[in-house]
C-alpha cells in the first residue's frame, strides 16, 4: 500500500482528524506552502513507511507544528515487521526532540482496507 493510502486509513480512525491540510507560510524569499499528512484539533501527524523517504518525518511534523501552534507527532509504518535503520534514525532522532513516534504494523492496518 502507498503511504497516501495509509494516512486516508488512519488519519480519522487513529488521530480523529483531516488528511491533507494545506498551509500557505512566508519566508524572506517570498511565499510557499506545505502539506500536512494529517491534523486534529491538537496535533499534526507525519506519515512515513519505514524508508529512507521517511527520513525527512520529523522535520516536516515540527515545521507543521510551528506554523499551525500544534503538537507534533510521527507516525511510521513498519512494512517488513523488523526495526531497521531508518525507522530507529527517525526514532531517536524523534525522541531527542521531544516528539512523540508511533510505529504501527502494517499488517495491521491492511485490514482496514475496503473488503479486507
Amino acid at each position: 500500500m502507498s503511504e497516501a493510502l495509509y494516512i486516508s486509513l488512519l488519519c480519522g480512525a487513529l488521530m480523529g482528524g483531516e488528511p491533507e491540510q494545506v498551509y500557505q507560510f512566508d519566508y524572506p524569499e517570498g511565499g510557499a506552502s506545505i502539506r500536512v499528512d494529517c491534523e486534529n484539533s491538537n496535533r499534526v501527524v507525519e506519515f512515513g513507511l519505514d524508508k529512507r523517504s521517511s527520513l525527512d518525518s520529523l522535520q516536516q511534523a515540527l515545521f507543521a507544528a510551528e506554523i499551525t501552534g500544534k503538537e507534533a507527532v510521527v507516525v511510521l509504518i513498519d512494512t517488513d515487521g523488523v526495526m531497521g535503520r531508518f525507522e530507529w534514525r527517525i526514532a531517536r532522532a524523534a525522541n531527542i526532540a521531544g516528539v512523540p513516534i508511533r510505529i504501527i504494523a502494517a499488517d495491521l492496518v491492511e485490514d482496514l482496507r475496503p473488503g479486507g
